[in-house]
């Protein structure tokens, strides 16, 4: 292998070209990224970067020494057009194509957009240039902000908003923000949070429409109000739409890969196309796509093996885990919460949340499944590593008793075994036809 693609310069994307060079690749390196910005860190974007707490020049990701020492040639500001399958080479916007022997796709997630025209005032936040305009209207006084969606952007989001004075309505469709992720009792205690804070939760309540003024020769219209789907009119200076992110596939519609929310890969994240692996955000490994940092960092290691192999020679299934900062209080979570998990406070109190905070811990037929923590970073970092190792050790586990059921078949294998015939009649049919085509009955 000669020369490597990483297509997306995200986090995903250079950890996989770190890899790359871990792991002894010494060819040529290509790094497509559709933004203009080296890799930088996302998750500050919503909270102390909003906030203005000077941490523009801390978001890159890898410093000049390293980026030198990766020896990649770094091609940002230009999206993949393509990925011709036939040679595995990358399009690009510009009409340049990278001719590669492996290509990496690491493209990451684009934030959901409502429909309907655009308005000023009306923004997303996934990328720093989003940050930036979003930053840019909230130091200018006090405004009406309405965040849509109280997932964990939304939350952080209006968690930022309010730090700054800023009057702030967080709407919700669903009955409970994040009750997906946290269950119904620890989701109740979360949302807490919000009216904690200073900002109003508005559940069960979706959004028909934006409203805004009407445009002028000099600017487009500005949103002056979101109305919602029982008819209520919230009025709104600055609306951010946080309803959650979309894979970034666009671009390989066309190729023989297989798509469905995602790239779609085994377990050791490579694709049904030889030699084409993806990792991150974009990537659904194993049946799941999981917009986790630990996805992004921990998958490529083993992405890349299996890359440089030519096939799958190691697998991974990354514990999940994420946390989230909203009115001063940090939330972490870890594991894999089932829908009839129950759930148990094991330190601190949901009443303490500002003092304390708590720790509860996901169990289901007597085995722990995930941990969930408000203000407690080192007990739960104890139960998180309790969670890897448990299901570390159920792996092996399972490999060992998997290895045990197929070890008489091969001792069964090595007996010579008679041909497999196919019937009479085939065979001649076979026979006469071989003239023309060769017969794939007869071996």
């Amino acid at each position: 292998m000669r020369t490597v693609t990483v297509v997306g310069a995200s986090l995903a994307g250079l950890y996989a070209a770190r890899e790359l060079r871990a792991q002894g690749f010494e060819g040529r390196l290509f790094v497509v990224g559709a933004e203009p910005h080296p890799p930088y860190d996302r998750p500050p974007l919503s909270k102390e970067f909003l906030t203005g707490g000077g941490v523009e020049d801390r978001l890159p990701l890898a410093d000049p020494e390293e980026t030198a020492e990766l020896g990649a040639e770094w091609v940002l500001g230009t999206r993949a057009r393509a990925l011709d399958t036939r040679g595995r080479a990358v399009v690009l916007g510009d009409g340049r194509t990278l001719a590669s022997d492996g290509v990496v796709i690491a493209t990451g997630a684009s934030a959901r957009r409502l429909p309907g025209p655009a308005l000023t005032g009306v923004h997303t936040l996934r990328t720093l240039d989003d940050a930036r305009a979003l930053r840019a209207e909230l130091v200018g006084g006090p405004r009406r902000v309405v965040v849509i969606g109280g997932g964990f952007i939304g939350a952080e989001t209006a968690s930022s908003c309010v730090a700054l004075g800023h009057d702030v309505t967080v709407v919700e469709a669903a009955p409970l923000p994040l009750a997906a992720h946290l269950g119904t009792e620890m989701a109740t205690v979360c949302a807490a949070l919000h009216a904690r804070g200073g900002a109003r939760l508005l559940t069960r309540a979706g959004v028909a429409a934006l409203r805004g003024d009407a445009p002028t020769a000099f600017s487009g219209g500005a949103v002056t109000a979101v109305e919602l789907s029982d008819g209520r009119l919230l009025p709104a200076d600055v609306v951010v739409v946080g309803i959650g992110a979309t894979p970034n596939t666009g671009w390989l519609a066309g190729s023989s890969l297989a798509l469905d929310d995602g790239v779609l890969c085994d377990d050791g994240c490579v694709t049904a196309l030889p030699q084409v692996v993806a990792v991150g955000d974009v990537a659904r490994s194993g049946g799941i796509r999981a917009e986790h940092w630990t996805s992004a960092t921990e998958q490529p290691r083993v992405a890349i093996r299996n890359l440089l192999a030519g096939h799958t020679v190691e697998t991974i299934r990354p514990l999940p885990y994420f946390w989230s900062d909203q009115y001063g209080s940090r939330i972490q979570f870890a594991g894999r919460r089932r829908d009839g998990d129950t759930v148990r406070i094991v330190e601190g109190s949901p009443e303490a949340v500002g003092e304390g905070g708590f720790l509860a811990v996901y169990e289901h037929a007597g085995r722990r499944t995930a941990a969930l923590a408000v203000d407690r970073p080192r007990p739960f970092m104890k139960a998180r590593r309790q969670l890897a190792a448990a299901e570390t050790a159920a792996a092996a586990k399972a490999a060992e008793t998997a290895e045990a059921e197929e070890a008489p078949e091969a001792q069964a294998s090595t007996e010579p075994l008679e041909p497999a015939q196919p019937p009479a009649s085939r065979r001649r049919e076979c026979e006469n036809r071989a003239a023309r085509k060769p017969c794939k009955d007869i071996r």
